[in-house]
């Protein structure tokens, strides 16, 4: 599937339902960049996050954080998120938001808590979805979300389909069921849609490694 899509293979994203083994490994089979769970709504934070921060980095991998959106406030999620994740400038920040039948995030509140991410971070944050983002937004061009990088979940054997917002897919989560040593079991892995070194400069290493 992948090999027919142009852009790097190199990112899978966690949560504490992926065992990890050995972040080592992960970076020996290949992987780049980790996005890990962090927190949902405004009470929850991921009780593997800040250990496996630390893993990863000594691993030489990049680092990102996501906050699952629910039905609340979203300015509080983003405070919240914010204060469990103290994100750096190489901390790749993104919003997960997917149909969530139980308590499902509004487009306003998506949009409350981007734009919170960037009066706290100076930077927008990725903004992931399913078929939601689509259907809700329609042919419509969203302005506030159009700031953030597109990370799309659609498990297909060609490139995603992208709502009008945005004029291209970032991030591709193509599978729920990869492989990758130093994990048990499967797990979510994503093509960026570029070479190694656009995703050093989404990740925010290219700057920090200027002059």
């Amino acid at each position: 599937m992948s090999s027919s899509v142009q852009g790097s293979n190199v990112v899978i994203d966690l949560s504490h339902f992926n065992p990890v083994t050995s972040f080592p490994q992960i970076q020996q089979s290949g992987i780049v960049g980790v996005i890990h769970k962090a927190t949902e709504g405004t009470n929850w934070t991921d009780p593997t996050y800040a250990s496996r921060k630390q893993e990863a980095l000594a691993a030489q991998l990049y680092w990102g954080a996501y906050h699952f959106g629910v039905n609340e406030d979203g300015t509080a999620q983003a405070q919240y998120f914010l204060s469990i994740v103290n994100p750096g400038p190489q901390d790749l920040l993104a919003l997960d938001f997917e149909q969530n039948p139980s308590s499902q995030m509004t487009i306003a509140q998506a949009e409350q808590f981007v734009t919170e991410v960037y009066n706290k971070t100076g930077r927008y944050p990725g903004f992931y979805s399913d078929a939601l983002a689509g259907s809700l937004l329609g042919d419509t061009v969203n302005s506030v979300l159009a700031n953030c990088w597109f990370w799309r979940a659609e498990y297909a054997d060609s490139a995603p389909s992208v709502p009008p917002t945005w004029p291209t897919w970032t991030m591709w989560q193509y599978t729920e069921s990869g492989s990758v040593p130093g994990i048990q079991g499967a797990c979510d892995r994503d093509i960026f849609n570029g070479n190694t070194e656009g995703l050093s400069t989404l990740w925010g290493y290219a700057n920090a490694n200027e002059g």
